[in-house]
């Protein structure tokens, strides 16, 4: 399940990348680079755009929270590594205790 999560995040990681390059430029100071003719057409599509861009990066965050829960198996007793030297080799010495 998280294999397929991590492949699904990383397909989302591809497709936001590809939108966002795909988005016109805004960043002229004084709005320079708009023409008024083509206003209207390059503005429903930067709408669409913006909103597409919006929602795969939502389903890219949810997909990242999604396989750290998974990954993370709260279930799981945590351990230090020492206890877990202990458990393996109990003939070692003993850490002695703070008071």
């Amino acid at each position: 399940m998280e294999s397929l999560l991590i492949f699904v995040n990383i397909v989302l990681a591809v497709i936001l990348v590809i939108i966002i390059l795909l988005q016109r430029s805004e960043g002229g100071a004084l709005g320079l680079g708009v023409s008024q003719d083509n206003f209207t057409s390059a503005r429903s599509v930067g709408t669409f755009l913006t909103k597409l861009t919006s929602i795969v990066a939502t389903l890219f965050i949810i997909c990242s929270i999604a396989i750290v829960a998974i990954s993370r198996d709260e279930f799981r007793e945590t351990q230090s590594v020492l206890e877990k030297q202990e458990e393996e080799n109990p003939n070692l010495p003993q850490i002695p205790q703070s008071k």
